[in-house]
């Protein structure tokens, strides 16, 4: 696996984003109403290259042993990654966007748990829809967020390669009645189907969403993979951590900004060892499908 002995230094040929200490509004009424919002043309296309080939050699590490990657689907892979697969790990989780959002939203303290990327490849069908965890109480009894996932995609996205679709609003929906409460009955698929909205992302763009915002993604009939880089963010106490193997090494932590450092509560280690993913009750029902 790659390591590095020092963070790589932040671009600065990026464009202008709100600064930390600024609250993004329309970001949070993004989220709180719709379950989902986005930062166009936050990074250099020339740095989520970079990102698209570090996740090519992950998916190829990752597939040359046993549960590397686990099956989200027909031609559909989800794997989980180190930081120090990721060249650009340090710009992407101090990008003054994301760090304002995750304040905004998961307060002060919120802690990155994971890093991962999805990928349909062409043949990929389409997903039921479905949430990627079930409600916490903290969310059915206050309606206040405790995670945020952050995509970023690789690739200049375009209908025939199955854009990921999502049912806006729904971030509140109860899930009581949904089975394993991340997959609602499919009486209630016509209401998600009326509401649904297909995200065509280009390379740069950044969303945050709540990943209990009802969703799935949809049939890839190009050519082409869609892959799409993953960063989970928590607020203290959410728990989400517990279902992730993120490690870094101490070499790695040495060099890393002190602002990075405080949000990271993943284990310190000599070496890196392979992540196995879980393979989730999620993984297993759209493996099925």
């Amino acid at each position: 696996m790659r390591s590095h002995s020092t963070a790589p230094a932040p671009r600065t040929d990026q464009p202008a984003a709100p600064a930390e200490e600024e609250i993004p509004l329309e970001a949070l009424g993004d989220l709180y109403r719709d379950g989902i919002t986005a930062c166009r043309g936050a990074f250099a296309v020339d740095w989520v290259d970079r990102v698209g080939e570090d996740i090519e050699a992950a998916f190829r590490e990752a597939r040359s042993r046993p549960d590397g990657a686990v099956g989200r689907g027909p031609q559909r892979w989800y794997v989980e990654i180190h930081p120090e697969q990721l060249r650009g790990f340090v710009d992407l989780v101090t990008h003054p966007w994301v760090v304002a959002v995750c304040r905004a939203v998961l307060g002060p303290d919120y802690q990155i748990v994971e890093l991962g990327f999805d990928i349909p490849f062409p043949g990929a069908a389409m997903q039921p829809w479905h949430r990627d965890f079930p409600m916490p109480e903290d969310t059915r009894r206050q309606r206040r967020l405790t995670s945020l996932a952050f995509n970023l995609t690789t690739v200049d996205t375009v209908e025939e390669m199955g854009p990921f679709e999502i049912a806006p609003g729904t971030q509140w929906d109860d899930g009581g009645d949904f089975d394993h409460q991340m997959f609602p009955p499919r009486e209630r698929y016509p209401r998600y189907a009326q509401r649904a909205v297909r995200k065509y992302p280009q390379r740069g763009d950044i969303s945050a969403r709540s990943a209990l915002t009802i969703h799935r993604g949809t049939p890839n009939v190009s050519t082409l993979s869609r892959p799409v880089l993953v960063l989970g963010v928590d607020a203290p106490g959410a728990g989400n951590a517990d279902h992730h193997d993120m490690a870094v090494t101490r070499e790695y932590w040495a060099g890393l900004p002190e602002q990075v450092r405080a949000h990271l509560p993943c284990p310190v280690v000599d070496a890196l060892t392979p992540i196995r993913q879980k393979h989730t009750i999620e993984g297993l029902v759209m493996g099925a499908e």
